[in-house]
């Protein structure tokens, strides 16, 4: 199923991975104290700037900043919506 999403300029949308539930050695880990997740998979993005391509592709694993990008919900799903300067890394 394709997202209806174009992100338009240098903007990536980003399917966030989900938070860990449990510790390496077994330790559940309550809903108030899990870390927003800093990795994730690009899903679309934009034509990139006129001086600037876009590096990143579909289908590549990122890490991006603790608090980059606007969350977004579609199709019941959660996004993030960012700018590729926000994208650190790919893994």
């Amino acid at each position: 199923m394709a997202l209806n999403i174009k992100p338009l300029s240098d903007r990536v949308l980003i399917e966030p991975v989900a938070a860990e539930t449990k510790t390496a050695s077994g330790i559940f880990i309550p809903d108030t104290a899990k870390e927003k997740p800093q990795k994730g998979t690009v899903v679309a993005v934009g034509n990139g700037k006129k001086d600037e391509p876009i590096t990143v592709k579909v289908g590549d694993s990122v890490l991006y900043g603790k608090y980059a990008g606007t969350e977004l919900k579609l199709e019941g799903k959660d996004y993030l919506i960012m700018r590729e300067e926000d994208i650190l890394a790919i893994i």
